[in-house]
């Protein structure tokens, strides 16, 4: 078990609407985005009018153009995880980052967040793409108690549309940018926690989703669609049977790749829509960062009782579930 005392998240203010999509003249339009992947606006560290200059076609203009880093959005995730969980920088005593498109091959970009907020702490990368978050958790609770520090901070910044070509429309309809990040324990009590953990990967299919270095986000949609179902919709089923759970008893958020494939595995596990939690429509794919900042916008929400499945998939191909449960304060 590991106690999750606060959750932040973090996104730019600038907006990519369907119309501006439209208007880039790639051959879309909201009706098409709509019903290929219900994604009706998304955030950018870009500013607009780059991308409507460039499309982005040379990335390295794009890091330069851009109005904030991953250690600034991660950074700004993590003050929202501290300040809910009622403690100081200076009380963090392991710092863990990781994500699609971190800014430095070296150093890890733990160091240079925990640099932003004035964290001198042991620090270090664990990516998997966009099941980053889970694997981190599932690492973490592998941990000896004694091993690890009162309270561990963990963020996921993701600005991945850094590294989206926008004059594919196939892949600039999907993506946003946006941070995460959690403040957890194995010592320190808290009413919400994490268990039942579980991740596994398929390392002969990691060529279906990949970002070169200085290249864009490519997938094989297909088949990456159908391996998100089939692994978020037999996850979930392992957690409703391992709870004795029905649809309206059990929350459920998963990785915010699109509406249809969420939709999709809630039908299939009879998830009622009050049950489901996701934002993918407003915010697009954030990659990693996606779930963990669902969770974070519905934070005062969480009541005694609740049972969350957190199920993740992504490059790699990775996938990983785990359920958050909330009880009584002590």
């Amino acid at each position: 078990m590991l106690y999750l005392h606060g959750l932040g998240h973090f996104y730019p203010e600038n907006v990519i609407t369907n119309r501006f999509l439209e208007d880039l003249d790639i051959g879309t339009n909201e009706q098409w985005i709509l019903e290929r992947v219900g994604i009706r606006t998304r955030r950018t560290v870009l500013p607009l009018d780059y991308i409507k200059t460039t499309k982005n076609l040379d990335q390295r203009m794009a890091f330069e153009a851009a109005l904030y880093n991953n250690a600034q959005t991660g950074a700004a995730a993590a003050r929202m995880a501290i300040a809910r969980a009622g403690i100081k920088p200076k009380d963090i005593g392991l710092v863990v980052s990781g994500g699609c498109t971190p800014d430095n091959l070296t150093p890890a970009e733990a160091a240079t967040i925990a640099a932003e907020l004035g964290i001198d702490a042991p620090c270090f990368d664990l990516n998997s793409a966009c099941t980053s978050f889970g694997m981190q958790i599932n690492f973490l609770s592998r941990f000896r108690l004694e091993e690890l520090p009162p309270f561990t901070l963990v963020v996921n910044p993701e600005n991945l549309t850094r590294s989206v070509n926008y004059s594919d429309r196939s892949i600039a309809v999907l993506f946003g940018d946006g941070s995460s990040a959690a403040v957890i324990s194995a010592t320190v009590p808290s009413p919400v926690s994490f268990a039942d953990f579980y991740c596994d990967s398929k390392p002969s299919a990691w060529e279906k989703v990949s970002i070169p270095r200085m290249g864009y986000f490519q997938q094989d949609g297909s088949a990456v669609q159908r391996f998100a179902i089939h692994k978020t919709t037999d996850s979930l089923r392992m957690l409703k049977t391992s709870l004795n759970a029905d649809g309206n008893n059990l929350k459920f958020v998963g990785h915010q790749a699109n509406s249809g494939m969420l939709a999709t595995v809630c039908e299939r596990c009879g998830i009622a829509e009050h049950n489901h939690w996701h934002n993918v429509e407003t915010f697009g794919n954030t990659g990693c960062s996606g779930a963990p900042a669902v969770i974070s916008q519905h934070w005062d929400e969480l009541s005694p009782g609740d049972n969350i499945a957190v199920i993740l998939v992504g490059a790699g191909l990775t996938w990983t579930h785990m359920l958050l449960t909330v009880e009584e304060k002590s």
